[in-house]
């Protein structure tokens, strides 16, 4: 089998302060400091370099230490040295900090600054908010103030922000124009750990990096796209947080847009964070939007219902601690989009994203147009099989390709057939968070895999007809579905009214 030909050095980040703000937190133990490690394992974190971790209350260093140690052995994707965890967590300091006490964040700054003077970091500080979303505008506002967000010297200072940016359009718009009084568009990190994910950032280059693929992607030759995100996990202990959140806002302005924005988004004129992020941007401006009846039409809305998932028996999702009594909230969503542009008129894009479903699978589907049939009309082939290509996301991260072929023998007989090409297959790659080549970006200062400012608001104006004619309809449409099943059967009505199908997962 052929290999990879050898690959540019990755480059090493600047010496820096790598600031996480919510530092006791399920996302800092599972995700951001297993994360970390393996970029020390791999040589690929500064030689010079600190994690300070902020809590509100105050916390010994060795405290936090200990309690990040023990995440790192629940959560690590690979086995922990023991040597490089602790070079790591050597250079984790705790200071507290509450944007509730402004004096809190004027000692911040002082201690920051000794910290770097020890570290010798040149001031270069990378402030990650792994907080709740209501805590985004205030701990920045303080940062702000305190100029700790300012960019002198040569030294860089940057803020990464999860998700969720918003709740819809307005509280969106909001939070942009907060952040951008505090800093430029381009010191923002908005980070979506699907893109840290291979075969997410491989959509570009199956499309622009092979002749075969980009002068087929259109409406000439693409019948529709399907884009899966269906999870087996249920709400959990999440009750309180999914309750005022919902399928469609947890997932689809972000998860789901991030990857259509990559399907169909034009070739950008380079590859560099300005180009490719403003073409992605504009396909989501492109996505038309709908009326309220419309909303309606193009949209199916579930909630589960006890069932098994491997057989473990889930109960109702309004059981769940937390949730309100009576709650029309969505834990399955689906839609049908157009995109208003050249490539992909009358090219209907199908999403759907679920909890408590008996498959997991993230996927992009593509479905070509079915070939002429006319040449086989005296055989006995009476259908062709369907043609996709279908990127993998989760549980496996490979390309499929479905195609037709004939079956052996003296007659004519034709079946579908499908290439496969799986990463763990091809490349000796270690296992990985997600977040590591996000995590490095953020520290070299390349924003290509993050959302701007405009992207994110194009995102939420184009579900915002969803969620205000949910809101108006209230318990009317909402559909239930088995924990364990497919989801709500009606949402096949919203391709087979078309004249399509979702394809069957496995």
């Amino acid at each position: 089998m052929p290999m990879p030909s050898d690959q540019p050095v990755q480059k090493k980040p600047e010496p820096c302060s790598f600031v996480i703000f919510g530092a006791t937190g399920d996302l800092a133990h599972r995700l951001v400091i297993p994360a970390l490690y393996n970029l020390a394992a791999t040589g690929l974190l500064p030689d010079k370099f600190c994690v300070v971790g902020i809590t509100r209350k105050t916390m010994s260093n060795e405290t936090l230490r200990d309690s990040l140690m023990k995440g790192l052995l629940e959560f690590a994707t690979r086995p922990v040295d023991d040597a490089t965890a602790q070079r790591l967590l050597n250079c984790v300091t705790c200071i507290a900090a509450d944007p509730g006490e402004p004096a809190s964040f004027d000692r911040l700054k002082i201690q920051l600054d000794d910290l770097e003077s020890i570290r010798q970091t040149g001031g270069n500080r990378l402030f990650y908010l792994a907080t709740p979303p209501d805590a985004f505008a205030p701990i920045a506002r303080e940062l702000g103030r305190t100029g700790m967000l300012s960019q002198q010297g040569g030294a860089w200072r940057r803020l990464v922000i999860e998700k969720p940016f918003g709740t819809d359009l307005a509280s969106a718009h909001a939070l942009n124009g907060e952040l951008l009084k505090i800093v430029d568009e381009h010191q923002i990190y908005r980070i979506d750990h699907y893109l840290g994910k291979e075969t997410v950032q491989n959509i570009l280059v199956l499309r622009f990096a092979n002749g075969m693929f980009e002068p087929i992607w259109n409406r000439n030759h693409i019948d529709h796209v399907q884009i899966t995100v269906d999870e087996k996990l249920d709400v959990g202990h999440r009750g309180g947080f999914y309750d005022s959140t919902g399928a469609l806002r947890d997932m689809v302005p972000n998860h789901l847009f991030q990857l259509l924005s990559l399907v169909a988004m034009e070739p950008p004129i380079r590859f560099d964070a300005h180009s490719v992020r403003a073409e992605k941007a504009d396909v989501l401006a492109a996505i038309q939007t709908q009326s309220e009846s419309e909303a309606l039409r193009n949209s199916v809305r579930g909630q589960y219902q006890a069932g098994k998932i491997d057989n473990v028996e889930i109960g109702d999702y309004r059981s769940t601690g937390e949730v309100r009594p009576g709650s029309t909230t969505e834990t399955y969503a689906a839609l049908k989009l157009t995109i208003d542009n050249w490539r992909w008129a009358g090219v209907p894009f199908y999403l759907r994203t679920g909890k408590a479903l008996g498959v997991k699978r993230t996927e992009v589907a593509i479905k070509f147009k079915q070939a002429p049939f006319a040449m086989f009309s005296c055989t006995p082939v009476e259908t062709l099989a369907q043609n996709y290509l279908v990127i993998s996301v989760a549980p496996t991260e490979g390309i499929a390709l479905q195609f037709n072929t004939k079956v052996p023998g003296p007659a004519i007989r034709i079946d579908g057939v499908e290439m496969k090409f799986r990463y763990k297959d091809y490349f000796k790659a270690e296992p990985s968070t997600g977040y590591e080549t996000l995590l490095h970006d953020c520290m070299i200062g390349d924003n290509i895999l993050f959302q701007r400012a405009d992207s994110v608001e194009a995102g939420w104006k184009a579900v915002q007809p969803f969620l205000d004619a949910w809101k108006k309809a209230g318990a009317n449409g909402l559909l239930s579905y088995t924990a364990g099943s497919e989801g709500p059967a009606e949402a096949n009505t919203l391709l087979t009214r078309d004249g399509r199908s979702w394809r069957k997962l496995d």
